[in-house]
């Protein structure tokens, strides 16, 4: 029966209630209010695989490969101060670890690359000696930094995240490539900021708040934009060297 499938299971179990399924997809009426919330369950996911996997697609890349050409450093440092603002935040009003684990993962995935940039650039002993720095600082600071201090951080962190894609499409756009930047990270990257967006129209946040969404929702597309670009010309090339 149509009503026992598992696309009605998987919909009623994920994404919307029964209610809503009986709206959309029985009575074919657009219930505005079923929508909305299907969107934001939709939306939902996507901040939460972009969060979980975008970084670490990008990292997966870079080892498989065995290079990270393309990659801009200053980007991915930019990255590394705005995933380290929530943690150190976390820290300083003394939230729970479990609040935050998935964050602490994040954090060492973006490590990792700025290592992995730095390394297959010939300047290892930089990486390790930058990744014991930034160790150090990020000990200190997660045990005395002050609330106030930590909240700025916060606050800062999307201004951040900005400059890091803003930075990366340039050196795309200078190179005229991009390099070994994961597709699926860019594109996992681009449907999250989009998420955030959307909630963030849902909601009666700041002008400053919905602009920086805004800005990196527009960024996140440019960036798709580019790699899409730059593998259908890499496609294209091998195609013809091969006629």
């Amino acid at each position: 029966m149509a009503s026992s499938s598992p696309v009605r299971q998987f919909l009623v179990s994920f994404l919307m209630p029964e209610k809503c399924y009986e709206e959309i997809f029985v009575n074919v009426h657009m219930h505005v209010p079923c929508l909305k919330f299907l969107l934001n369950r939709t939306f939902g996911f996507w901040i939460l695989l972009d969060s979980l996997l975008a970084q670490l697609s990008q990292l997966l890349k870079i080892l498989w490969i065995g290079g990270a050409a393309g990659l801009s450093l200053t980007s991915a440092l930019l990255q590394l101060y705005a995933f380290s603002c929530p943690v150190l935040y976390a820290a300083a009003l003394n939230f729970p670890l479990f609040a935050w684990t998935e964050r602490l993962f994040v954090l060492a995935q973006t490590a990792a690359i700025v290592f992995l940039i730095l390394f297959h650039g010939g300047e290892t002993l930089k990486g390790l000696l930058l990744l014991m720095v930034y160790a150090a600082v990020m000990l200190l600071l997660g045990s005395w930094l002050p609330a106030a201090v930590a909240s700025w951080m916060q606050t800062s962190s999307p201004a951040a995240l900005i400059a890091s894609k803003a930075l990366q499409a340039r050196t795309n756009y200078c190179n005229e490539h991009t390099g070994q930047l994961s597709t699926l990270s860019v594109s996992l990257s681009c449907a999250g900021s989009l998420g955030v967006l959307f909630t963030s129209l849902q909601e009666t946040g700041s002008f400053l708040s919905t602009l920086s969404h805004i800005l990196s929702a527009c960024l996140s597309c440019v960036l798709l934009v580019q790699v899409l670009s730059s593998s259908r010309g890499s496609r294209d090339a091998t195609k013809r060297k091969s006629e």
